[in-house]
Protein backbone atom coordinates (compact mmCIF):
# COMPACT_ATOMS: atom_id res chain seq x y z
CA UNK A 1 0.00 0.00 0.00
CA UNK A 2 1.63 3.51 -0.93
CA UNK A 3 1.76 6.78 0.62
CA UNK A 4 -0.59 8.33 -2.23
CA UNK A 5 -3.17 5.76 -2.05
CA UNK A 6 -3.95 6.09 1.48
CA UNK A 7 -3.62 9.51 1.10
CA UNK A 8 -6.48 9.17 -1.55
CA UNK A 9 -8.69 7.16 1.01
CA UNK A 10 -8.34 8.98 3.87
CA UNK A 11 -9.61 11.76 1.96
CA UNK A 12 -12.70 10.11 0.01
CA UNK A 13 -13.72 8.94 3.29
CA UNK A 14 -13.33 12.10 5.03
CA UNK A 15 -15.32 13.80 2.05
CA UNK A 16 -18.34 11.01 2.32
CA UNK A 17 -18.28 12.43 6.26
CA UNK A 18 -18.69 15.84 5.07
CA UNK A 19 -21.52 14.49 2.29
CA UNK A 20 -22.78 13.20 5.29
CA UNK A 21 -22.88 16.38 7.52
CA UNK A 22 -24.87 18.39 4.63
CA UNK A 23 -27.26 16.29 4.26
CA UNK A 24 -28.28 16.27 7.98
CA UNK A 25 -27.82 20.08 8.01
CA UNK A 26 -29.92 20.57 4.50
CA UNK A 27 -27.33 22.22 2.42
CA UNK A 28 -27.58 22.76 -1.10
CA UNK A 29 -27.78 19.79 -3.34
CA UNK A 30 -25.00 21.08 -5.40
CA UNK A 31 -22.93 21.14 -2.94
CA UNK A 32 -23.68 17.57 -1.74
CA UNK A 33 -23.11 16.14 -5.53
CA UNK A 34 -19.44 18.01 -5.86
CA UNK A 35 -18.70 16.50 -2.94
CA UNK A 36 -19.83 12.93 -3.75
CA UNK A 37 -18.24 13.01 -6.99
CA UNK A 38 -14.76 14.12 -5.53
CA UNK A 39 -15.02 11.42 -2.58
CA UNK A 40 -15.60 8.66 -5.35
CA UNK A 41 -12.86 10.07 -7.43
CA UNK A 42 -11.00 10.10 -4.61
CA UNK A 43 -12.19 6.61 -3.37
CA UNK A 44 -11.61 5.00 -6.71
CA UNK A 45 -7.93 6.60 -7.69
CA UNK A 46 -7.00 5.03 -4.14
CA UNK A 47 -8.43 1.56 -4.86
CA UNK A 48 -6.99 1.29 -8.47
CA UNK A 49 -3.22 2.72 -7.41
CA UNK A 50 -3.40 -0.01 -4.41
CA UNK A 51 -2.16 -2.57 -7.66
CA UNK A 52 -4.89 -5.18 -5.59
CA UNK A 53 -5.70 -5.85 -9.19
CA UNK A 54 -2.73 -6.97 -10.86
Amino acid sequence: MTGLSTILIVVGLFLLGGIYSFVKQEMPKGLIVLLSIGATMCLAAGVLRLDVWS
